[in-house]
């Protein structure tokens, strides 16, 4: 047998079973019984609360369907299915967004990367360039050097002899013989 609760108004539509805290006591029934604890689940004010409700309900008292309660219409759903795939659509082209801006942040790091790797391989170069030249010009300054240096002990060796045959010259003018 099912008794009717006394007021349809602040009884909560959807609940579950629960556990009283420790130190509480469970009250007893205008029939006599000791009460069962509901918990209140639909989302109202009411939300959390517990709550004594008489054992000998076989089940929860059937209570009328709000208007809530009724499914929606089919242009209610469609509209929700609609709106729910345009999220879904948003949330994933901001996320194929979100990755082409990943990759091709990606690839100018790559990028970038790759121009400092040639412009240091270029400055190597160029520096072995620079190197090369100056080993090559302090090459040829040497080479130079002993060239002058050559040509001053030729011209040294030149004027002794000459000087030795003026010494040893016959005397018979004003320039040595060699030279006339």
């Amino acid at each position: 047998m099912s008794l009717p609760c006394s007021d349809q108004s602040i009884r909560p539509r959807k609940m579950k079973n629960a556990s009283l805290p420790l130190g509480v006591a469970v009250l007893r029934c205008w029939c006599g019984d000791l009460c069962k604890v509901k918990e209140v689940t639909d989302f109202s004010d009411w939300l959390g609360m517990k709550f004594f409700m008489c054992a000998n309900y076989e089940e929860d008292p059937a209570v009328a369907i709000s208007e809530y309660d009724k499914p929606p219409p089919a242009w209610a759903v469609t509209e929700i299915h609609e709106r729910s795939r345009r999220a879904w659509n948003s949330l994933f082209a901001e996320e194929r967004r979100e990755k082409a801006e990943a990759e091709e942040k990606a690839e100018q790091e790559k990028e970038l990367k790759e121009y400092y790797a040639e412009q240091h391989r270029f400055f190597q170069e160029m520096g072995k360039k620079n190197r090369e030249e100056a080993r090559r010009m302090e090459e040829q300054e040497r080479q130079r050097k002993e060239a002058r240096e050559a040509e001053r002990q030729r011209k040294k060796e030149r004027a002794r002899e000459a000087k030795a045959a003026e010494e040893a010259g016959d005397g018979k003018g004003k320039y040595p013989r060699w030279t006339q």
